[in-house]
C-alpha cells in the first residue's frame, strides 16, 4: 500500500511538470536526474531522497512544500496548514527511512 503522501507527491509533481510544459526527460535534465527517477516519482514507485526533492523542485522553481500540497488547496494555504503539513511530511518521511533500513538490514 502506497503512503497518501507518495501518492500526493507523484500527482502534484507530474501537474507541476505538465504545467511547465516539461516531458519527463526534460525535467530530469533540467534537475540533473535521471529519467527512469523521474517516471518512479511520478508512478509512486520510488520516493526521492532530499537532494533529489530539492533538485525536481528547483527544476520546477517551486517551493518543495508543493509537491505535497493537497490539489485543491493550492490556491491558498494558511498557516497552520503548511505548519501540520510540514510536520505530516517529516513523520512520513522518517517512518519511510526507517522501515527502509529495517528492510534492507533484513536483506543483508
Amino acid at each position: 500500500m502506497k503512503l497518501e503522501i507518495q501518492k500526493r507527491l507523484a500527482e502534484n509533481m507530474k501537474r507541476l511538470r505538465k504545467e511547465r510544459k516539461l516531458t519527463q526527460f526534460e525535467l530530469a535534465e533540467k534537475a540533473n536526474i535521471s529519467e527512469a527517477m523521474v517516471k518512479s516519482v511520478e508512478l509512486s514507485m520510488a520516493w526521492p531522497s532530499d537532494k533529489t526533492l530539492t533538485q525536481l523542485a528547483e527544476a520546477l522553481e517551486v517551493d518543495i512544500l508543493k509537491f505535497f500540497i493537497p490539489a485543491n488547496t493550492q490556491g491558498y494555504v494558511d498557516s497552520n496548514l503548511l505548519c501540520e503539513l510540514k510536520d505530516t511530511i517529516t513523520r512520513h518521511y522518517n517512518t519511510y527511512l526507517r522501515n527502509m533500513m529495517v528492510e534492507l538490514e533484513i536483506k543483508s
